[in-house]
C-alpha cells in the first residue's frame, strides 16, 4: 500500500496553481516519533493539508492533530488533551529558501514536516488548566483542591526593584 503522506510532485509541479488536499491519519510510529512520552503508544496523528503548487515549488498549508498526555508542571497532575499545530511550509527542488524543505525527484514526502511539526509543537511543559494553582510550596497540598492555611513565602529582597518597577508600569 503506498504512503499517503507521499505525493506525486510531478502532477502538481506541472501547471503553477494547481491545488490538493490530503486527510489521513497516521500512527507516529509511522513518522519515526517513537519512545516520546508526551504521546500514547498508538497515538495517530489525523493529516488535513492543503497543497498548492507554485513555479518552483509546493506550498503547504493545514492542520495535523494528535493526542498527548503528560503531568502538568504545577500541580503533577495527569492531564492531556489534543495537540492542534498548524503547517505553513514550503517545498522546493532548487532551495532559493533557506526554510523550505527539498523537493527531491518526482516525491513530495510530507514525513519530515509532520514530524517535526508533532515533535516542535508538542507541549514540552504541559498545564493541566491554565489558571492551575499549582502545589503549597510548604505543605504539598494541591491549592486546585484544598486551600491550605499556610503563610505566604517570605519576599526576598533582591526582587524588591523589580517589585517596584511593576508598581510603577501597573498604574
Amino acid at each position: 500500500m503506498p504512503d499517503p503522506l507521499v505525493v506525486n510532485a510531478a502532477e502538481l509541479l506541472r501547471r503553477p496553481g494547481t491545488e490538493k488536499d490530503i486527510a489521513v491519519s497516521v500512527p507516529l510510529d509511522a513518522l519515526g516519533v517513537e519512545g516520546d512520552e508526551r504521546f500514547p503508544v498508538d497515538a495517530e496523528v489525523t493529516v488535513a493539508l492543503h497543497l498548492e503548487s507554485l513555479s518552483d515549488g509546493v506550498v503547504v498549508n493545514g492542520e495535523l492533530r494528535v493526542p498527548w498526555h503528560g503531568t502538568c508542571r504545577r500541580c503533577l497532575a495527569p492531564t492531556g488533551g489534543v495537540l492542534a499545530c498548524e503547517v505553513h511550509e514550503l517545498y522546493q527542488k532548487v532551495l532559493t529558501d533557506p526554510d523550505a524543505f527539498e523537493l527531491v525527484g518526482d516525491q513530495l514526502d510530507l514525513r519530515p514536516v509532520v514530524r517535526e511539526v508533532v515533535l516542535l509543537d508538542g507541549p514540552a511543559n504541559p498545564l493541566c488548566r491554565p489558571d492551575c494553582a499549582g502545589l503549597c510550596p510548604t505543605c504539598g497540598v494541591n491549592r486546585n483542591e484544598t486551600a491550605c492555611s499556610c503563610a505566604a513565602p517570605p519576599a526576598d529582597h533582591r526582587w524588591a526593584a523589580l517589585d517596584g518597577l511593576k508598581d510603577l508600569l501597573d498604574g
